[in-house]
């Protein structure tokens, strides 16, 4: 599942219209180097479309990850301060919007609603994403997720179902808006 569903599904719609004022539309051209491993990075990002290739050094930069529109970059490095894991690089032409560091590190301090709320919703999907690596790694090929078409009971806790729904609704309007 997209980070951008787990996040924007939690968020008040105050708190995007304030990401859509702090955040800085990014075009990307294939192979632009948005994210370098090791090297602190003055922004978080969502990307808005086109994909992104997630690679490291201890694989030779070979890629291990893709990431298409919805996906929130750079959020480890801002919850833990240390620099970014892997270096992102566009796939193909993409647009991202960077939201500065500083002005979110600023809104979480000073609007205790919105840090729970987004720190709640990082939460959720780091939760989901450690269950999936988890279950991969005891041999599946990782926990069911909603771009998943399986249909098993007890699958989604449905407040996560309609947290979800609502966000890509939300994403949708995130993007039209930063685009304009």
């Amino acid at each position: 599942m997209r980070k951008a569903l787990f996040i924007l599904g939690d968020l008040a719609d105050e708190d995007l219209d304030w990401l859509v004022a702090a955040a800085k539309r990014q075009k990307l051209a294939e192979g632009d180097v948005l994210v370098r491993e090791g090297v602190y990075s003055d922004s978080v990002y969502i990307l808005l479309d086109g994909a992104l290739s997630v690679r490291i050094a201890a694989r030779d930069y070979a890629e291990i990850n893709v990431l298409h529109a919805g996906e929130f970059i750079g959020e480890l490095s801002f919850l833990d301060s240390r620099p970014p894991s892997a270096t992102v690089v566009a796939a193909r032409d993409s647009t991202v919007a960077a939201i500065p560091r500083a002005e979110l590190k600023s809104k979480l301090e000073r609007d205790t609603a919105f840090a729970a709320r987004f720190y709640r919703a990082l939460g959720v999907f780091l939760a989901h994403r450690l269950r999936f690596q988890t279950a991969r790694a005891a041999g599946g090929s990782g926990a069911p997720s909603l771009n998943d078409d399986v249909d098993a009971e007890g699958e989604i806790d449905p407040e996560l179902l309609d947290s979800v729904s609502l966000a890509a609704t939300r994403f949708e309007w995130f993007q039209q808006r930063v685009a304009g």
